[in-house]
Order: structure tokens, then sequence, then C-alpha cells
């Protein structure tokens, strides 16, 4: 049932802005923990909550108005000094962030909210009596102990108090058992752990529910959340559910800046006059006029357009960028979170946040983004008692940043924690069988650390419901070869980590060489392009029944790509394209090349082969498929092993 029929477009208006709110709200929360008596914080966050409140009463949402109004209090005493902030306060309001983001989902579904956990509200109006009961302070978060039945790939842990002996609440130990991954039920608590009562767990809950949403984890099914993809709401994924099934669905709306477009129209108009000169000088043409000057006007019209249309391009491109902070916004309230449930001081430091990005791929990096921070959190730094025994501050510093380079935008996060060693990686990934002690031993330490992207890798002992399982890093190097991005790993044991995570600016228009085999014209993604080589059979070198060939000191395999695409040829190609994918370069050899070009990748919706990732139109009118190169070769192992060809009798056969 629609409960906002009629007022749809205020609705979404109110969750665009809302939602952008909050989530400046939540990393304002994240600073004030660090500088309680900042005014300007406070001010900002009673601000914030103040607007929420306010939309939400033009839209009715009592219960949502109810829990903004409640918290606003306690930011209005905060700021005037009637209360303190402490950690347990904290706990709280961002669990009624939590709350409202829950709200918000409600909304999205054109569903008015249902109340707030009656526990929270009641802590929360305690606390602007200063009456809170010890009782009512959520516990400081703790590790959960390992459960070997959690599912893959789960990274948030829940903590699990003690069995409430209490016959007036309800099971607690069952209801936390449906929190954990996969349904675990948690061991019995230690007997030396003091009993809770059932007021002090449901806060815990409330709490959790409030960390996991702002994790980008899924919220517990027994309180009907969802997930929260992106503090962003015009750039997240909504959850719809329906009989307990949850259909994403991405959101198709994007924010442009109002000079861009005009930008757009006006070179639009400009385009419209020189297709009306072009169709003067064509008639012209038509009538027999061929003389130098009517050949000059075609030559100069001709180069306009090619110019006008090329800054259109450009500016078409500029209207599906978003700053990348957007994004970010969501990772200093995930990162506070996970370092307080693991015992840890961490603070996560942005910068770059204004840097541009195709909106698609900010999309696409959510997921990568929210491993990588966890898990310098979790793997990267270590707790305060390690760090003063290396001599390292207590508190760890966490930095996230972004920049763009040419065509090419870098993501780092570094962190001042433990480092990787690059013996230990390899001994590990022998130790689980992901590769043989030869190639582990054929390894450099920068090829070495390239391990923990192997599926399966993980250098914890035991499994957690944070991490363990090698499953995050595998997701991050599946999503960012999926956005032709690569990924590069710096680390020095005792000092820290530097991840560095290199993407094209878009994927909507690709650089591309074109290839020829015989007459049929393939695109290469120009970004994995090193140089252009020539192939004579005298040259060829066969290793370990593999043809290879030495390219100034560097033995490369060489690959056919008639043989990888299943064509019969009848001589050797004479010509190759040397070629960089993630940390293996090889030999593609081809008939010829047709030059290069920026094209617009048409998608194969009903018929895709392999290895095929799209189609375009060169400028000769000929259909080129562009190739997945990733795909043709297979997802090479930490071996490197690819499909390569065999020399045989002076040629390159499959």
């Amino acid at each position: 049932m629609n409960d906002f029929a009629g007022m749809e477009e205020m609705l979404q208006d109110f969750l665009l802005e809302a939602g952008e709110l909050l989530s400046d709200v939540d990393n304002k929360l994240v600073d004030l923990e660090k500088q309680p008596d900042n005014p300007n914080l406070l001010n900002d966050i009673f601000r914030g909550f103040h607007t929420i409140k306010g939309g939400a009463g033009f839209l009715n949402a009592t219960e949502l108005v109810k829990l903004c109004h409640l918290t606003e209090n306690l930011f209005d005493k905060l700021r005037n000094r009637q209360l303190s902030l402490n950690p347990e306060l904290m706990d709280n309001i961002m669990a009624a962030t939590g709350e409202v983001r829950r709200m918000f989902g409600s909304l999205e579904q054109s569903r008015q909210p249902q109340e707030a956990a009656p526990a929270l509200l009641a802590t929360l109006e305690q606390a602007l009596t200063g009456k809170a009961a010890e009782s009512s302070k959520p516990s400081r978060p703790a590790t959960t102990a390992p459960a070997a039945s959690a599912a893959a790939g789960v990274a948030a842990s829940v903590p699990v108090p003690a069995a409430d002996k209490s016959n007036d609440g309800p099971n607690w130990q069952a209801l936390y058992g449906s929190l954990l991954p996969g349904g675990a039920v948690p061991p019995p608590a230690s007997a030396a752990t003091p009993p809770i009562s059932a007021t002090q767990a449901e806060t815990q809950v409330a709490t959790q529910v409030a960390t996991l949403e702002a994790s980008g984890q899924p919220a517990p099914p027994s309180f009907g959340r969802r997930k929260s993809d992106d503090p962003v709401v015009e750039e997240a994924k909504s959850g719809r559910r329906d009989n307990d099934k949850v259909v994403a669905a991405k959101e198709t709306t994007i924010r442009v800046d109002t000079d861009r477009l005009d930008q757009v129209l006006t070179l639009s108009g400009e385009i419209g006059l020189t297709k009306n000169r072009l169709s003067c000088l064509r008639r012209d043409l038509l009538k027999g006029k061929t003389g130098a000057d009517t050949m000059r006007s075609l030559d100069e019209a001709v180069s306009e357009l090619e110019l006008l249309v090329g800054n259109l391009q450009n500016a078409v491109m500029k209207t599906r960028m978003q700053p990348i902070g957007r994004l970010f916004l969501k990772y200093p309230r995930m990162a506070r979170d996970l370092a307080r449930q693991l015992g840890k001081d961490v603070e996560l430091a942005l910068s770059g946040e204004e840097t541009e990005i195709d909106k698609t791929m900010i999309e696409d990096l959510n997921d990568p983004l929210v491993h990588l921070v966890r898990n310098s959190v979790d793997h990267g730094v270590e707790d305060a008692a390690t760090r003063a025994s290396l001599g390292k501050p207590a508190k760890s510093v966490i930095k996230l940043s972004a920049r763009q380079e040419g065509d090419h935008i870098y993501i780092e996060i570094t962190d001042d924690g433990r480092g990787m060693s690059a013996d230990l990686l390899r001994s590990k990934a022998v130790e689980k069988g992901l590769i043989s002690a030869e190639a582990a031993n054929g390894l450099d330490d920068s090829q070495a650390l390239q391990l923990i992207l192997l599926p399966g890798f993980t250098t914890k002992q035991e499994i957690s419901s944070v991490s363990g399982r090698g499953v995050g890093m595998d997701v991050v190097k599946t999503n960012i070869q999926r956005l032709n991005g690569r990924i590069d790993i710096v680390s020095s044991p005792g000092q820290g980590t530097t991840i560095t995570v290199a993407l094209p600016l878009t994927l909507a228009i690709l650089p591309v060489l074109l290839v020829r085999l015989g007459e049929q014209p393939f695109a290469v993604p120009l970004a994995m392009v090193r140089e252009i080589v020539s192939i004579f059979p005298e040259q060829l070198q066969e290793v370990s029944g593999r043809a290879t060939m030495l390219v100034r000191g560097e033995v490369l395999p060489v690959l056919s790509l008639a043989a990888m695409l299943g064509w019969n040829r009848s001589h050797s190609p004479e010509c190759g394209v040397l070629l960089q994918l993630g940390n293996a370069s090889f030999i593609l050899a081809v008939d010829g090349f047709a030059g290069h070009d920026d094209v617009v990748i048409k998608p194969l919706d009903t018929f895709k082969p392999k290895g095929v990732a799209g189609a375009t139109m060169s400028s000769e009118g000929k259909i080129v498929l562009i190739l997945d190169l990733k795909e043709l070769l297979g997802d090479f192992s930490g071996e490197f092993s690819l499909p390569l060809v065999q020399r045989t009798e002076g040629s390159i056969a499959a």
C-alpha cells in the first residue's frame, strides 16, 4: 500500500537531501568523538537533525519526527553544556542515526516507518534527563568468538552478551544466534562475564544494527532492516523487500551542474549550424561546384565539426562525473565502529574527495573499498598495546585518498600498521595449495604481495565473522578488473601497507588499438598496450614447450589471437602487440593494425561470444568486436599460467 499517493516527487526530494544530510551527520559525529567540545560540529549536527525532522514533518512521518526530535534535543543540551558527551551516549546517538537510516528504507518503499526500538527511545529520554541508568548504557562492543559455520564473505561481527537468566525479556541467545552469519549459535559466554538486563542487551542490538547498516552489511532479519549500500541517496541501491526477498534496484537519476548542461546546449547549437553549412556545401557539390574555394570551405566545415563533436563528447561525459567524496562519506563511520568493536584506536583521514569519476563506476567501487577499509582496520593496524610495545602512537591513522593523473583515477589506502612479509605470503600460498613451491620461488616481492588477491588466501589462523575466509580481497580484485582497473600493493613489515587502485576515468568511451586478423578488425583496450613489436620465426624460443620471445631482456609468452578465437590460419603472423594484463605481460600475435580510436561500446545483449566485451563501428562502417582479454585468457593464477601457443616448424600454432 502506498502511504504517499500524490507525494512521490516530494518524497524523492526529501530522501535525496536527507540522505546526504544524514551521511554528513555521521561523519561529523566521528569528528565530534575526537573533539567533543567543538561548538561548530555540535551546531552542524543539530541543524542536520533539525532539517531532517522538518522534512519528515511535511511527509507526516511521525515516528521519524519523534526520533529526530529526541536526538536533536540531546545535541541542544550538549551545545548548551547541559550534558557532556561520553562513549555510552555516543553509542546511543550512533544507534539513533542507524534507526533514522532504517526509517529512510521504509520511506523509499512508500511506507510510513515503524517506531524505533523502545529501548533506544527510553535510553535517549533518560539521557535527556541526565538520569540514564547504568544498565541502559550499551557496553563496549567485543570481538566475537570464531564461528566456524559463518557464511563466507560476511564482514561484520556481533557482540555476544552473557545469557540473561531473566524470564522477562526475549531469548537473547536465540536472537543473537539469528544475527550471526549463517545462523550460527555463539558459544556460551564466560561465567566471569556479568549478566546484563534485557534492556541493555536490546540497546546493544540497536547499536550493532546501526554499525552493520553504516558498514554496508545486511541488517539482522529479525529487525526487518535492509542493506544501505551508499550514503548518497541518488547513488544508492535501494532494497525492496517482498515476502522476505530483497531486490536491489539501482538509482537511475543523477545530479548535474547547470553550467555543464548549458555547455552541452551551446555545443549542440553550434553543431547544428555546422550541419547546415555542410548541407549547403553538399548542394554546391551536387551542382558541380568543385572549385578550390568550395573544397576549402568543405575542409574547414569538416574540421570544425570534428572539433565540436569532440568538445560535445567531453561535455556529455562530464555530466556523468561525480565527486568520489560522495562515496568516501560512509567510511569514517564504518572504520570508527569496527575499530571500537575490535578495541583499536583508529582514525580514517580522507583527502581528494573532490576528484571526479564516472557515476556508474562509483556504484561498483563501493564493495571493494568497504573491504579495503575493513582489512586495514582489522588486518593492517595493531591494537594499542602492541603499538605501544613497538614505540608507535596508540592511535593508528589510515589514509584514504583519490587523485586524477591523466585519464586515470588513483585511489590509495595507506595504513601505518604491521605490514606484510613477502616470504610469509609465499609460504602461506603454498601451504594452502594455491600455488606450487616452484611457482612461489619464482615470484619477486611485488608479485608475492599480489597473492593476497587470490581466492581463499588469508594469513589468519582462525576464522572470525570479520575476516579469515580469504574472500574480501578476491572480491576487490574481481570488481576492479571488471572496471578495467589494476591493483598495486606496496608493504613493509612493521611499517604499513599501501594499496593503490588505478581506474580509467570512464567506461562509456574506450580508447582502443585496432588490430586485424585477415580483413576483420578487432579492438584491444589501449590501456593494456605497451608497444607494437615485429615477430620473426627465428626470434621465437621454446620454454617448457611454449612459444616465447625476448624483448629487451624480458622473456615474454607469445599468444596467437587466431588460435584463441579458434580460427584456422595458414600463415604465421608477422607482428604483435605487447600487452600488460595485471602483473603479467605477453605478446598478442596478429596479422596487422588499423590504427587507434575512441569508441563507444555497444553491448551484445542477445548473443555474446566468449571473449567479446561488445561491439562498435569503425570509420569505414565495419563492425568491430571489442575483445575481453581477461575472459579470453581465463583468470590467471598466482603462477601466471596463460594459455600459450607453441612453436611448430618455425610457425606459431595453437
